[in-house]
């Protein structure tokens, strides 16, 4: 039961109840997250540990009229209960319901959108300098936690908002941790700022013209209230330096912060993970990429790793661990993580650069300048490619297929499968002149006994995975599977004979393949799990022009919009790109 904080329908309710309620409204809404997350899965760990600071600041601060920005918005789950949200909050993350981050749309407290990290104090500046020429005195508070504040672009936004005189606070979350431990010379110095040891001099954040409090207990509430109440009466640029414990509340989430970051279901009573009922499953397309390379480490010894800030979900750990002097976390900076990527390859080294396809996109210029025009061969390793479910709009990898075909020298391949990822990462390694990405999705393959005996694979060539008559279908990466199980669906009465086409590259394309295609079917559909626009159809289309073939192309994929969050089959059937949907257009076509 929570009946203190059943009574919280915004932050006005916050505002008259004195320390001994306002704590005790901490250990519901504690309690509320543990329960609902445990059945509903989401990101546990950061939530719990602002429980005390997403009150304090509602308490003393007159949101949403003062402004708010969480960065990232793993930490926001108690600020979208306190403002309106507790009776929605179950839909976290499911489709029609709640996004699983701050946005716009949702609610007027949300005044930023923050799906990616280190833009909050940007964003809050921004609208700090706006409001000062209108001569508004509200407040703008940026919670940034201690990795994303390394990010190079939360250094910018520091280095400009400290010559200005904005009503700006810049709250630190420092727990040392962001997904993974943070890492970087940034987290040496703040682990040395402690609880017990202030720092005397030589302050980072007075230097960049701040007025520095802290390090403040981030859990004492009545603490924070008073430290709050005073900052808030301050002008200019303030710093406020917290000291949290991620996963506060939950034994287990305090002990194994990189697992209950999202855990899955677990038990709410005991903490404890409620393990799966799937056995013998196949593996997910990361693991497939951490191990094959820890095999391909042990063979070439000349092999980097490099991930920004994501070592685990990536599974570069596994290469990490086993050669911890060739992998590297370099933290939340992707623009770093490809030019240091382009320096080390230039140095002899084979370099795998694993980037979120969603995040590359911090990145375009570096892709561009540092590596491509200089025709470096990096291999980029690009996970969550497609779309990525609960996540939503901001993590979802479907722009890349258009956003990197347009650039000279980078070859592109989307594998089908476990084992032709595996191939392709053998491959890449073996005599690459140029850069290459490599995209894959989020989640399991098909596969169980992907491991088997490396194979070179043919570059720049597809495949004929079914013969066929006038109909023939070009699919791109593990749409395969899709196209695959569509044929399998049609109606045997309807005399539909389509061939299925993998054209694995999007750069180069298979142009002798594509030329049998056009030349022998009278209609080409092509299914890729990105864009329409520009992406892998286009192409095709673009072949198709360039040759003189008059045939109608039909594109399936993404239509002109920002998909938003459900699970992946149910994005994949909004977008028509599921095998029923794939199936139900071939009839139609029929």
């Amino acid at each position: 039961m929570h009946p203190l904080l059943d009574q919280i329908n915004d932050p006005r309710d916050l505002r008259d109840l004195d320390n001994q309620q306002l704590q005790e409204l901490a250990k519901q809404l504690r309690s509320f997250i543990i329960e609902t997350v445990a059945v509903k899965k989401g990101h546990l760990g950061a939530s719990l540990g602002v429980v005390e600071l997403t009150i304090a600041l509602h308490h003393v601060f007159d949101t949403p009229t003062d402004q708010l920005i969480w960065d990232v918005g793993h930490q926001a789950y108690g600020h979208k209960i306190l403002t309106g949200r507790k009776a929605q909050f179950h839909t976290n993350r499911q489709k029609g319901g709640l996004s699983g981050f701050p946005k716009r749309a949702e609610s007027i407290y949300d005044t930023f959108g923050t799906g990616h990290s280190s833009t909050a104090i940007s964003a809050a500046l921004g609208m700090a300098m706006s409001n000062a020429l209108q001569g508004d005195p509200r407040c703008h508070i940026a919670v940034v936690g201690d990795a994303s504040i390394a990010s190079g672009m939360a250094f910018e936004a520091l280095n400009h908002a400290g010559v200005t005189d904005t009503n700006l606070l810049v709250i630190l979350n420092d727990n040392a941790i962001g997904i993974d431990p943070s890492v970087g010379a940034l987290k040496e110095y703040l682990t040395k700022v402690t609880l017990d040891h202030a720092p005397e001099t030589d302050n980072i954040f007075e230097a960049l013209n701040f007025s520095y409090t802290g390090p403040v207990d981030g859990h004492n509430l009545p603490e924070l209230i008073a430290t709050l109440q005073d900052l808030k009466n301050q002008k200019g640029p303030r710093f406020l330096h917290l000291i949290t414990k991620k996963g506060k509340g939950l034994r287990q989430a305090e002990e194994q912060q990189v697992t209950y970051h999202a855990p899955g279901p677990f038990d709410a009573a005991t903490g404890e993970l409620i393990p799966s009922k799937q056995t013998d499953q196949p593996d997910k397309f990361q693991d497939v990429f951490g191990k094959t390379l820890v095999e391909l480490g042990a063979i070439n010894k000349n092999i980097i790793g490099i991930t920004p800030a994501m070592p685990t979900g990536s599974s570069l750990k596994y290469f990490m661990e086993a050669y911890p002097d060739r992998g590297f976390d370099v933290g939340i900076a992707e623009q770093h993580a490809v030019t240091l990527a382009a320096g080390m390859t230039t140095a002899g080294m084979t370099v795998y650069c694993n980037i979120y396809s969603t995040f590359l996109q911090r990145a375009y210029d570096q892709l561009i300048h540092d590596v491509c025009l200089q025709n470096i061969p990096v291999i980029f390793c690009l996970d969550r490619a497609g779309l990525v479910g609960e996540d939503g709009a901001t993590h979802h990898g479907i722009f890349d297929m258009a956003y990197l075909r347009c650039i000279p020298n980078l070859s592109i391949c989307a594998p089908a499968s476990l084992s032709e990822l595996r191939n392709i990462l053998y491959t890449a390694q073996l005599d690459l002149d140029g850069p290459l990405a490599i995209r894959y999705p989020r989640g399991r393959g098909t596969q169980l006994n992907w491991q088997q005996e490396f194979e070179e694979v043919s570059w720049g060539k597809g495949r004929t995975l079914r013969q066929g008559s006038k109909i023939a279908i070009l699919s791109i990466g593990t749409m395969a599977n899709e196209v695959s199980t569509a044929i399998e669906l049609l109606d045997q009465n309807a005399g539909l004979n389509p061939a299925h086409i993998d054209l694995r590259f999007i750069a180069p394309l298979d142009t002798s393949l594509l030329a049998e295609v056009f030349e022998n079917f009278e209609h080409i559909i092509t299914v890729e799990d990105g864009v329409i626009q520009g992406g892998f159809g286009s192409a095709i289309l673009e072949f198709a022009s360039d040759n003189g073939y008059a045939k109608k192309v039909y594109r399936l994929g993404i239509d002109d919009r920002f998909p938003e969050h459900g699970t992946i089959a149910e994005l994949r059937q909004d977008a028509g790109i599921d095998a029923q949907s794939i199936a139900d257009f071939l009839k139609n076509l029929a």
